[in-house]
């Protein structure tokens, strides 16, 4: 059998063996073919895989596989898109299925990765004020009013009452929210709904943590 050098020098270029990732009987089918060393000035991959099939001699008649694959290089052999319809190498597709299944383990630990990473959970401290209708509002029961509203993501914190004039305080309540679950403005609604006590509310001073 005669071998096509150049095709063969083509196909070595981006691999090492004839068919898969280790010698086989399509290698030893493409030596046998060639009968003599390719000259390494012309085809230098050929040459050298030449050399490396050469040392298995020995085990020529063990290694795995067909010779089938090796047919293709005879001179005169089926043209290229014939060698594609029966997909001689497969190392192509197979280092591509590999990349694309390496890729996709990637992205399955990142996405893993991220969504056992703790979320950060935005919080803000606020100072809030809360103006009673004169100096004869219970300042005690307002506060207590106040603090008896609960929500998910509100605490409540220290607080003061603080002359406006007239005899009149008013109290100033701290209190930590997490962004996402409290809306200050419909807290204020809600304590403004204490008519008995609340005439208004403001909020002095938010800072986020």
């Amino acid at each position: 059998m005669s071998i096509d050098l150049k095709k063969l020098e083509s196909h070595l270029a981006t691999r090492s063996y004839v068919e898969g990732y280790s010698p086989s009987q399509a290698d030893v089918h493409v030596f046998k073919g060639l009968g003599s060393a390719p000259d390494a000035s012309q085809y230098p991959h050929a040459s050298r895989w030449y050399k490396h099939i050469a040392s298995w001699g020995s085990e020529h008649a063990t290694l795995p596989g067909t010779s089938k694959a090796g047919e293709a290089f005879a001179a005169g052999a089926a043209a290229a898109e014939d060698e594609d319809d029966i997909d001689l190498f497969g190392s192509d597709e197979e280092e591509d299925e590999e990349a694309e299944r390496l890729k996709a383990e990637r992205v399955k630990a990142y996405q893993e990765k991220k969504a056992t990473k703790p979320k950060t959970i935005a919080k803000s401290v606020v100072t809030l004020e809360v103006k009673p209708w004169d100096d004869e509002t219970d300042m005690k029961a307002l506060e207590e009013a106040v603090r008896s509203i609960e929500k998910p993501g509100l605490v409540w914190g220290a607080s003061t009452l603080v002359a406006i004039g007239y005899g009149i305080k008013k109290l100033q309540i701290t209190l930590v929210v997490e962004d996402e679950l409290v809306s200050l403005d419909e807290l204020q609604e809600q304590i403004q709904e204490f008519e008995d006590y609340v005439q208004s509310t403001d909020i002095r001073a938010m800072q986020k943590l």
